[in-house]
């Protein structure tokens, strides 16, 4: 019988414990706590001078700041986490957080900012070349563009999406959206 070698188990620092509890209380539905936390593990890995751990933490911190409706803190958090996103060249999470701002200019009514923002968000998938992320963002402009009274705007985003699945001979689901243009421009 062969004896296995265990390997010791790395330590966890202070600042991935206090990240994971953060993780957990979300989870749990308890956003105060897991301010805490992230806050907590975002000064640990500032301490320890871990990028990517700060800037995870500030992500999330930016995501909870969100949800709560508060848009200063939430671009802050995201800001930074966005900044060292691009000093990795990290093109997965930036495109992550500026989906994110995107939202959140949004739901905060700054509708100039969100349509510049889901602009980008259009261009890089239009990049990635994924069809779904471009009529999912079309479908949000026409929202937007609709909360600010642009219905031409609106059903010019509409018939881009129609477009599109027409491209990929989706063509119910192209009608639906040309239905939509057209109601759009009725109304």
């Amino acid at each position: 019988m062969t004896e296995q070698k265990q390997e010791p188990k790395e330590e966890k620092s202070q600042a991935q414990l206090d990240y994971e509890a953060g993780q957990e209380f979300l989870k749990n539905l308890e956003p105060a706590q897991a301010a805490n936390a992230f806050h907590n593990a975002l000064i640990a890995y500032e301490q320890e001078s871990n990028e990517i751990g700060v800037a995870n933490a500030a992500d999330k911190l930016g995501d909870i700041c969100a949800a709560r409706g508060d848009v200063a803190m939430a671009l802050s958090h995201y800001d930074r986490a966005y900044a060292i996103c691009q000093k990795q060249a990290d093109r997965f999470s930036l495109f992550s957080i500026e989906k994110k701002k995107a939202k959140l200019m949004y739901d905060a009514k700054d509708y100039d900012q969100a349509i510049r923002l889901y602009g980008e968000v259009l261009n890089e998938y239009s990049a990635l070349r994924n069809p779904q992320g471009s009529v999912d963002t079309l479908e949000i402009l026409a929202e937007i563009y609709l909360a600010k009274g642009e219905k031409s705007k609106a059903a010019d985003s509409y018939r881009t999406a129609a477009a599109i699945h027409q491209s990929f001979k989706h063509s119910r689901h192209a009608e639906q959206f040309r239905q939509k243009a057209a109601e759009v421009e009725k109304g």
